[in-house]
C-alpha cells in the first residue's frame, strides 16, 4: 500500500505563507482520497482539509477555510497543502492521510494510512 512522506514545515511570522507537501510511494496515487490533520501539544488531532481521489470534491475546516487550500498533483505523486495568512493557533505537527477511492471525510478514522508528520510553527 501507499507510503506517505510530508515535508515544507517550518517556522515562519503570523501572516506568512507556507506550502506542505505530502509524497506518495508504494501504490497507485489516483485512487487516493488524500487528507490533512493537525495535532498541537496536548490537543487532540484535528481535521484540516481533504480531496477526493478523482479531485471533484473537496472539504476544509471552518477554521482554515479560505486561508488553506488543499490540491494533488498526480505525475508527482503529491498532495499540497498551501497555507496562507498562518496565524499562530494554526502552529502543530501537520500530518498527511489518506483512504483508497473513499469520500473525503472530516473523521481521522476514515483514512488509513498516514505520514509522520511535519511541524509548522508560527510565531506571533
Amino acid at each position: 500500500q501507499v507510503q506517505l512522506v510530508e515535508s515544507g514545515g517550518g517556522l515562519v511570522q503570523a501572516g506568512d505563507s507556507l506550502r506542505l507537501s505530502c509524497v506518495a510511494s508504494g501504490g497507485t496515487f489516483s485512487r487516493y482520497t488524500m487528507a490533512w490533520f493537525r495535532q498541537a501539544p496536548g490537543k487532540d488531532r484535528g481535521f484540516v482539509a481533504a480531496i477526493q481521489w478523482n479531485g471533484k470534491s473537496r472539504i476544509y475546516a471552518n477554521s482554515v477555510e479560505g486561508r488553506f487550500t488543499i490540491s494533488r498533483d498526480i505525475a508527482k505523486n503529491t498532495a499540497y497543502l498551501e497555507m496562507n495568512s498562518l496565524e499562530a493557533d494554526d502552529t502543530a505537527t501537520y500530518f498527511c492521510a489518506a483512504t483508497l477511492m473513499g469520500a473525503p471525510s472530516y473523521r481521522s478514522v476514515a483514512y488509513q494510512i498516514w505520514g509522520q508528520g511535519t511541524q509548522v510553527t508560527v510565531s506571533s
